[in-house]
């Protein structure tokens, strides 16, 4: 059983889906709040600060999209799991969703004890103890700064979202090192079965448009790599 101090946000409009998540969650210990649309989900998030959000992508007056952009410009926010529910199989709409800083994504129909199965894993990555770790890295014209989540160039701050942030410090980590996109997906999404080598690939186009094109390297048919001094390509 989970702890029931442990909250989660359900956002979707069909009553009959949020029942069903809703239902099942609680039975695994969880506190659960819910709300039908993408402006009543981000509201109630700002009014219970849950650990997790299920947010729909297709809802009427602000889809799941729109209202976990919203949420991830705030600051309480940069860190809460967020996860897309949807029926909806296009590419587009898993990229789209990665882009504004998903964490996971579920495809309907529900399937109860996989979803619970799923919302463990995410929820238990908090609660693992991790190996101490260095705070901030200074390399290049960088400072990446663990404690806040912040990027700094020459003084500057620039804002990534926790997947974009987590790659970046894997990176910049062990400069020159190249990272397979195997243990890349290990290291950042874990046990995330929906996660692909596509989303790698997103992530670091994200990265590259917010730093510039000459921080992280490709090296073509393995991976990646942070030399601060590549190509970009």
């Amino acid at each position: 059983m989970s702890s029931a101090k442990q909250k989660i946000l359900i956002v979707d409009d069909e009553p009959d889906i949020r029942e069903l998540i809703e239902y099942n969650l609680k039975k695994e210990g969880y506190q659960v709040f819910t709300a039908s649309n993408g402006q009543e989900g981000v509201s109630e998030a700002k009014r219970s600060h849950p650990d997790l959000i299920i947010l729909d992508i297709m809802m009427p007056k602000m889809d799941g999209i729109e209202a976990c952009r919203i949420l991830r410009t705030m600051n309480e926010f940069k860190n809460t799991f967020m996860v897309f529910l949807t029926a909806r199989s296009e590419e587009y709409s898993e990229i789209a969703g990665f882009n504004v800083g998903a964490d996971d994504y579920i495809a309907k129909p529900i399937k109860p004890r996989a979803l619970v199965s799923r919302i463990n894993a995410i929820l238990r990555r908090n609660s693992q103890p991790e190996e101490p770790i260095e705070n901030k890295l200074e390399i290049a014209d960088l400072t990446i700064d663990r404690e806040t989540y912040l990027v700094y160039r020459n003084g500057e701050k620039i804002v990534l979202a926790k997947k974009e942030f987590e790659l970046l410090y894997l990176l910049a980590s062990k400069p020159g090192k190249v990272y397979t996109r195997e243990v890349i997906l290990k290291s950042i999404w874990e046990d995330s079965v929906v996660v692909t080598n596509r989303t790698i690939d997103v992530h670091i186009r994200k990265v590259r448009e917010k730093l510039g094109e000459d921080y992280i390297s490709t090296v073509k048919g393995v991976g990646y790599k942070f030399d601060g001094l590549g190509q970009g390509n």
